[in-house]
């Protein structure tokens, strides 16, 4: 058994997971400083009234605390590893600790947890449950984890996907929250209507911000609106069915064939137009001004973070609610080329019943 499922080690790990000092947690539980030291350490085997009142404060029970721990469950893969060995970072997500192979960042290079050899584990010592995943297509998103993991202690893991994506991934229980935008522009209800038709169960959407989406143009293109560069032959790059950016891509094209050279996400979009492989596409316009693009405006929508309402008390959901409402997270996103972070924080919870069956 390591020290993390040990008894000492499992009040460390619940308090490091609330972000709380041992003098905080001495003092919600009553008993001294000293005294949480010394249990975390395996120094000190509390009495039954010093074990109620830590378990209170971690909210949890004294057998969950203090019982005798089952043999941990091997860690599950989220998706089986392309390649072998394989490196791999870790989070726990509903109960299980999810393995999930290292892949391309949008924050760039981000340390792995451990390494995979025909199947055998070589894992480090941190503590799964501060790990909070994230999968979005949000461009910005490295700006919210670096301030998530410089208030918090924990780490903010962000795999790239599209929304539709996300919401598959949520529905699996492989992430904690899905980036979303998906909302048609006819629609009056935001990505309320395209979640409850992507998931079955009742979830939290939080407001991140309105961005705009558009028409990213090579340099050279004459082109003054987007009505007009349906009248060129222009040659554009797509994105894949399920994302935001595709449905403003369909729209804008009313009907005419998709393009078949897809990318993977805006910043795909923009470096493609960028290297001269198209003359159009559907971005963000942060996306397109970094390339150093034209961009023609199309719309403005909302940007949500979906979770599932059964975990809105997770210490590290609740981080992240805080992150997002923080003036300085506000005040980034406000700063950045068709950012709106007016709404950012605001809450819609979604009762989902069960759907009908055929």
């Amino acid at each position: 058994m390591t020290k993390r499922h040990e008894p000492g080690g499992r009040v460390k790990s619940l308090r490091l997971l609330r972000s709380w000092s041992q003098a905080e947690l001495a003092d919600r539980a009553g008993i001294s400083r000293t005294a949480v030291s010394a249990v975390e350490m395996g120094r000190l085997v509390p009495s039954v009234a010093a074990a109620l009142s830590l378990a209170y404060a971690l909210g949890c029970t004294v057998e969950e605390l203090f019982g005798v721990a089952e043999p941990p469950g091997g860690p599950e893969w989220a998706w089986p590893p392309g390649r072998d060995p394989c490196r791999f970072w870790r989070a726990e997500v509903g109960g299980r600790t999810l393995l999930y192979p290292v892949e391309a960042s949008p924050m760039g290079f981000v340390a792995h947890d451990g390494i995979s050899r025909g199947g055998h584990l070589t894992e480090d010592d941190e503590d799964p449950r501060r790990t909070l995943v994230l999968a979005c297509c949000d461009p910005a998103v490295g700006l919210l984890a670096d301030i998530y993991a410089r208030t918090t202690g924990d780490r903010l893991l962000v795999l790239p996907r599209s929304s539709g994506k996300a919401l598959a991934l949520l529905q699996a229980g492989l992430v904690h929250v899905a980036g979303v935008h998906l909302a048609a522009a006819e629609e009056d209800g935001g990505n309320a209507e395209a979640v409850r038709q992507l998931v079955s169960d009742d979830v939290t959407l939080l407001r991140v911000a309105r961005w705009e989406e558009g028409v990213a143009l090579a340099p050279g293109v004459a082109a003054r609106s987007v009505r007009s560069t349906l009248g060129s032959k222009l040659t554009w790059v797509g994105r894949e069915t399920g994302s935001g950016a595709r449905r403003c891509l369909d729209e804008v094209l009313a009907g005419r064939p998709a393009p078949r050279r897809l990318a993977y996400d805006h910043r795909g979009v923009a470096e493609a137009i960028r290297c001269g492989w198209a003359e159009a596409g559907v971005c963000l316009r942060l996306t397109g001004e970094e390339a150093g693009l034209q961009f023609l405006g199309v719309r403005v929508e909302g940007y949500d973070l979906c979770f599932p309402r059964r975990w809105e008390d997770d210490p590290r959901i609740q981080a992240l609610i805080r992150v997002v409402r923080s003036a300085p997270y506000r005040r980034l996103l406000a700063e950045l080329p068709g950012y709106d972070p007016t709404e950012a924080g605001q809450v819609e919870r979604l009762a989902i019943g069960p759907r009908d069956t055929p």
